[in-house]
């Protein structure tokens, strides 16, 4: 049976970031409680549209998954960093010699060798203490298109970004499946017990608990079908990190994620599968993707979404 689209928050824009530049923003179209069913399924795809192209803006925008060109591990103590042959972090591109990071224990500080060819943070470089991106903004440092900020990942890295990089200007978007109302389940909600973690591994092999929402349930083609989704008690949605049988063939091999549209309501979740889309591993070698866990691996083609990007 064909499922009517659901439009429980109006026209208000839902945006969710799980790290830095992981930006995903859900957009819920106004409501057509009062319009005939064809003007319904316009207003619904238009507003699937709509959704693709801001994050297709977001993939393509100067600061996005596809400026990566480095992940350079951070050791104890003294780490010198630049595009020099010395350097125990290298930059592809800018000084010889950028500066000095220390890192003690979960200090880090930044001591630039040539302050007026580099910023930090759109300012005059100068010596500082570095912000992490698990802080919410990290600490910025650059020299021309090039720029680097620190990620915690078990240990910490520097993630390395090129605003004119390759991968940035080959890009030419993703292909998607087509917009399918059907694939917009209205499901039963099972929230999770208070504290309830989950370990999730990432691309790199690494561990981190995770604090679980609860699970949703749905039917599909007569079945049911469970998904665990990540989030705290005050989340605005759940995160999804799910694999299915086009995964490998027709979408990417590792997966992909989902927010649900809002937060449970009386017992219910809405998950659009239209607006899946691929972790940032799918277009760069630099990310630290989080995999999905077993529970998520569904015995079902989820027909709907973003497909396997061609170029990486």
């Amino acid at each position: 049976m064909r499922l009517a689209p659901v439009f429980s928050l109006g026209a208000v824009a839902l945006c969710l970031a799980f790290g830095p530049s992981a930006s995903v923003c859900a957009a819920s179209p106004e409501s057509v409680e009062h319009q005939s069913p064809g003007s319904a399924d316009a207003a619904y795809e238009s507003a699937i549209a709509d959704w693709r192209q801001r994050r297709h803006q977001r993939l393509a925008s100067p600061d996005g998954w596809l400026t990566l060109v480095g992940l350079e591990w951070l050791h104890e103590g003294e780490n010198t960093v630049g595009s020099g042959d010395h350097a125990d972090i290298r930059i592809p591109g800018g000084p010889a010699e950028w500066g000095r990071i220390f890192l003690q224990g979960s200090d880090l500080r930044f001591v630039p060798s040539v302050p007026g060819q580099l910023i930090i943070d759109g300012g005059p470089a100068a010596p500082t203490a570095l912000l992490v991106d698990s802080s919410g903004s990290p600490t910025i440092v650059g020299s021309g298109t090039l720029s680097f900020h620190v990620i915690e990942r078990a240990s910490y890295a520097l993630r390395i970004k090129d605003s004119r990089a390759p991968t940035l200007l080959a890009f030419g978007g993703v292909d998607n499946y087509p917009i399918n109302a059907d694939w917009r389940v209205d499901g039963r909600f099972l929230p999770a017990a208070a504290d309830e973690t989950i370990e999730i591994a990432n691309v790199l092999g690494q561990i981190e608990r995770l604090p679980v929402a609860g699970i949703v349930e749905f039917e599909r083609d007569g079945r049911n079908h469970r998904l665990l989704g990540l989030g705290q008690k005050d989340s605005d949605a759940l995160w999804f990190l799910f694999a299915d049988r086009t995964t490998g063939r027709e979408t990417y091999g590792a997966g992909r994620y989902l927010y649900s549209d809002g937060e449970p309501r009386n017992g219910r979740l809405i998950l659009d599968f239209n607006k899946a889309y691929n972790p940032p591993c799918a277009f760069t070698d630099y990310a630290t993707c989080p995999l999905p866990p077993a529970q998520n691996r569904l015995d079902l083609a989820v027909t709907a979404g973003e497909k396997k990007y061609a170029h990486h």
